[in-house]
């Protein structure tokens, strides 16, 4: 039987990509989101409509995924809010200082993205501690090391990577690894959109399912509790890995000083 993956947050954009890029590499993937089901996925991935800022849809979820395998394997925290109605009433606001943000993005933010990726990760752990191995991976982002955007958007990357780290504390015991993993500019339907107004250069762009080649890479990396509590740039670790994107091209990582 095939190894278990969940991906959250697999409607679209990088969750998406994950999901597509994992059921390539063979195992049995579940997709959370909360409109999975119309998210034309192929038909090798088990989609499970599930809206993270409600506890009872999340436990409802891993109980689904806990009834069909045995082998779970990899959770990859791909559920984030952050990036919706970033233009408000003909304005921009996600770019605002913090007095002037609405409330909705600490919730998209912290809640749909940092909340969701704890309670998840609790879930998935359980599950994982028996087979005493697993990968846990929380998709992150520059921000947590530098000012980029707005101040909540900080806030929560910053505290996606401490989770991380402090998860990883905690289950090094049991053999299971936890990582911080930070895309690049990856080619999502909202940076597609930006790109074609002329918003946004793609010439160094990673697709979705990169996202997937490097969390596949690093489950059956045998050196991956060694990494486990630190933040891993995709593109650079692929560089080391020889993963190439779907076009067969390597991004170049993008750096603290070059965010």
């Amino acid at each position: 039987m095939k190894a278990t993956a969940v991906v959250t947050g697999a409607s679209r954009g990088v969750g998406r990509g994950v999901a597509l890029a994992l059921s390539e590499a063979g195992y049995r993937v579940f997709a959370t989101g909360r409109t999975v089901s119309s998210s034309n996925l192929p038909a090798s991935i088990i989609p499970l409509p599930a809206d993270h800022l409600d506890d009872a849809q999340t436990e409802r979820a891993f109980a689904q995924v806990a009834a069909a395998s045995d082998d779970f394997v990899i959770l990859v925290n791909a559920a984030w809010g952050g990036y919706e109605r970033m233009v408000e009433g003909g304005a921009f606001t996600w770019t605002r200082p913090f007095w002037e943000q609405p409330p909705h993005r600490w919730t998209s933010m912290m809640d749909a993205g940092v909340r969701a990726a704890w309670m998840c990760a609790s879930h998935a752990a359980r599950m994982m501690m028996p087979r005493r191995s697993g990968l846990i991976v929380n998709i992150s982002f520059w921000p947590a090391q530098k000012y980029i955007g707005n101040a909540l958007y900080g806030v929560a990357k910053a505290a996606t990577d401490k989770l991380t780290a402090d998860m990883a504390e905690e289950l090094r015991t049991h053999g299971i690894a936890v990582v911080s993993l930070y895309p690049g500019l990856v080619r999502t339907e909202s940076v597609l959109a930006a790109a074609a107004q002329g918003w946004l250069d793609l010439s160094n762009s990673e697709s979705p399912e990169f996202i997937g080649r490097v969390v596949a890479a690093l489950a059956v990396d045998p050196e991956i509790m060694a990494m486990s509590g630190q933040v891993i740039v995709a593109a650079a670790y692929a560089h080391t890995r020889g993963i190439v994107d779907v076009d067969g091209r390597q991004p170049v990582p993008l750096t603290l000083q070059t965010t």
